[in-house]
């Protein structure tokens, strides 16, 4: 038998099992502050795959870039699906495990088994108008993308066209909030509180599972109005395609567009803002010379948005990196300590003008993200924006001193303090403008809007700091 002298002693790593091992907390505060700390000291004394405590729940992390490729492309052997998890199933996952409200909800992203296919095959197929540039409703969305961005600078530029803000939480979070409204379809201003919710939800606090029933309830209610009354929109398209799909099932479909098209676009937005400011790695070259798409490859390379992937399991006993993992094991891989594996981080060249596209911020294989082009569009469109309606952004802290937030899935600025100078507003669209809007297209209602909690969130914070 192998075994492993290690921080902890001599391990016989093929006798091991994970709920009888020494695991180290994963979820720390050295975690928050310096997760490339831990996932160091984790891969000095265990190599390319760790037991970690995922508060309370023990579970294996791949820290190894080559493993973690293992596992994705592997659907057979590594499937999704939480009826795969022999601990949950034997009733050893706590019943408040604060992870649980996210898992629970069984969508594209964390669906195993026979039905996910053709699951998959529905998303592709309603997300299809919006990630297809050749497609109206892609060129439509494009430009509103542009439109709530020119929005957002100018309720920052209320506050004077020179001064202090915070991009995090006036531009970089809202922005994708406002665009997840509008793929959904929300009437009115009811995506915002939704959208709120959500947060709650992907930061896994207390308040997560109040909040994603309250989330999923108004996914319920909209579901129920694109039942009834179809329109240009991602829950209509989806039940085209799957119209068999309940009201519960849409519901927990929509709760999966939701998250992926706001937490995760608004920090790549912020990282690639914070890239830029600070001149890393050729990042600042790029952008100016039209690169922005580069520019966002090279940053998920050293922040990716989504730091670790929701479980997998082991279909039966398997051997990764230094351990063999028992059937049924939780694996989370995660692209963030893969990213700076040295097998893989030495063989990158940080100078290059060209990034590459071998990242895992999207994950890999049959299962990578359905809405990686949409949400990738929405980021860009973010960015270009910033840079074209501000002549003058500069940190107002240091780069090192930002403050970070963590939550199990995505890691992101708290805030993204910014001087900023403001160029001339930008010109009205032709109302001949192809990308505008259909005829008879309504616009939203002002004074629901303002009476919106976002609204007043945002109205609150303009020249706060100044």
């Amino acid at each position: 038998m192998e075994s492993q002298v290690g921080d902890g002693g001599c391990v016989d790593l093929d006798a091991a099992r994970l709920q009888t091992m020494t695991l180290e907390p994963l979820l720390t505060r050295d975690y928050e502050t310096r997760p490339a700390l831990v996932y160091e000291r984790l891969r000095r004394r265990h190599g390319p795959v760790a037991p970690v405590d995922l508060l309370g729940v023990p579970a294996w992390l791949v820290l190894g870039y080559r493993e973690a490729l293992d596992v994705l492309q592997d659907d057979a052997g590594w499937p999704k699906g939480l009826e795969n998890w022999r601990a949950r199933t034997d009733g050893e996952v706590p019943a408040d495990w604060p992870l649980g409200p996210s898992l629970e909800v069984n969508h594209v992203l964390i669906q195993g088994g026979p039905g996910y296919r053709p699951l998959r095959q529905a998303w592709d197929a309603a997300l299809k108008p919006f990630q297809d540039p050749r497609h109206a409703q892609a060129k439509r969305l494009k430009s509103a993308v542009t439109a709530y961005a020119d929005e957002l600078i100018g309720l920052v530029g209320q506050a004077g066209t020179t001064g202090l803000a915070d991009l995090s939480a006036q531009f970089s979070r809202p922005l994708p909030l406002m665009v997840a409204s509008r793929l959904l379809g929300f009437p009115g201003s009811h995506g915002d509180d939704a959208l709120m919710d959500m947060w709650r939800v992907l930061d896994a606090g207390p308040d997560a599972e109040p909040a994603l029933e309250r989330l999923l309830a108004a996914l319920a209610e909209l579901a129920a109005v694109k039942l009834d009354r179809p329109g240009d929109d991602f829950p209509s398209y989806l039940l085209a395609a799957r119209p068999e799909l309940s009201l519960d099932e849409l519901a927990r479909e929509l709760f999966m567009l939701l998250g992926m098209t706001s937490d995760h676009v608004g920090i790549l937005i912020s990282n690639t803002v914070v890239d830029v400011l600070s001149g890393e790695g050729g990042v600042r070259a790029s952008l100016s010379a039209g690169m922005v798409r580069e520019s966002m490859n090279r940053v998920v390379m050293r922040k990716p948005p989504l730091v670790n992937f929701v479980p997998r399991f082991a279909a039966e006993d398997t051997r990764l990196g230094r351990y063999t993992i028992r059937a049924g094991d939780p694996v989370w891989v995660s692209s963030a300590a893969a990213h700076a594996d040295p097998l893989f981080a030495d063989n990158v060249c940080p100078s290059t003008t060209v990034s590459t596209r071998a990242h895992l911020s999207w994950g890999a294989g049959p299962r990578q993200c359905p809405a990686r082009e949409l949400a990738s569009t929405v980021a860009a469109v973010g960015v270009t924006r910033l840079f074209e309606r501000f002549s003058h952004l500069e940190l107002a802290l240091p780069a090192d001193q930002l403050p970070w937030r963590s939550s199990p899935f995505m890691r992101g600025l708290r805030s993204l303090p910014v001087r900023y100078e403001l160029a001339a507003p930008p010109a009205r669209p032709s109302p001949h403008d192809p990308a505008a809007e259909p005829a008879g297209t309504a616009a939203p209602d002002p004074a629901l809007r303002q009476r919106s909690s976002l609204w007043r969130y945002l109205t609150g914070l303009i020249g706060v700091g100044r």
